[in-house]
């Protein structure tokens, strides 16, 4: 049975594969230079949105060391019981901030009266997933986005509000001097460099570059993010 659904993920992803390089021409060359598709999951529970809270705005480095901190206090996994046996105090002590340490407190009382089910989520809409999701304090569209991509595993999940896509999309798709390659040889050695002008697209426009990518826009992003960190690209 593993086997089966092994292969039935490989063929899906050679499928999602094949649409973005026939679809876009730019995603095609960001695929080839990237490579194979390796995203990373976790499971859909309340232990991964609690990491998410905690990593939020913090370098992966310094939330690692915060996380296994609290962790150490409140249990690994983290539970709703875990967390609320925790006081605010013994929070700050590890690290995290009194906002986050309301936005995890928040998180456990609701888990914990029933207004939070993890269980229900694979069942529900990509709209439906975020509408639960963002109830709790700390919790927005754009971590709701990536709890769909990461670990409900949703494949045409597009992060408008992600500024690693945001920027992609800038340097692949809107910057016309990468486009042309910085002007002719000609005028390369005699022109100014003129400063880069930086304007990062909305979301009706990233809608629009990623019409192509449907039905596996999740996919799509990762590239993107990946290109990001390739000085070939670009």
């Amino acid at each position: 049975m593993l086997v089966a659904r092994a292969h039935s993920l490989l063929s899906d992803m050679r499928k999602a594969i094949l649409h973005l390089k026939k679809s876009d021409p730019v995603l095609r060359a960001i695929i080839e230079r990237v490579g194979p598709y390796r995203m990373d999951y976790s499971e859909p529970t309340f232990h991964s949105l609690a990491e998410a809270i905690i990593y939020q705005q913090l370098n992966g480095k310094a939330a690692a060391t915060i996380f296994k901190r609290f962790a150490a206090l409140a249990g690994d996994p983290l539970t709703a019981e875990g967390i609320l046996k925790v006081t605010p105090e013994q929070m700050r002590s590890v690290g995290l901030s009194k906002q986050k340490a309301s936005y995890l407190l928040d998180m456990a009382e609701r888990a914990h009266r029933g207004e939070l089910d993890f269980l229900c989520l694979p069942g529900m809409s990509d709209d439906e997933v975020i509408e639960h999701l963002t109830q709790v304090k700390g919790v927005g569209v754009w971590t709701a986005h990536m709890f769909l991509m990461f670990t409900l595993r949703r494949p045409d999940v597009l992060p408008t509000g992600d500024f690693g896509i945001r920027m992609a999309m800038f340097k692949h798709y809107l910057d016309k001097n990468a486009r042309n390659g910085q002007g002719t040889k000609a005028n390369k050695s005699t022109a100014k460099p003129r400063k880069r002008k930086i304007i990062l697209p909305k979301p009706e426009q990233m809608e629009k570059i990623a019409k192509l990518w449907v039905p596996y826009r999740s996919i799509a992003c990762w590239y993107l993010w990946r290109s990001l960190d390739m000085k070939t690209i670009g």
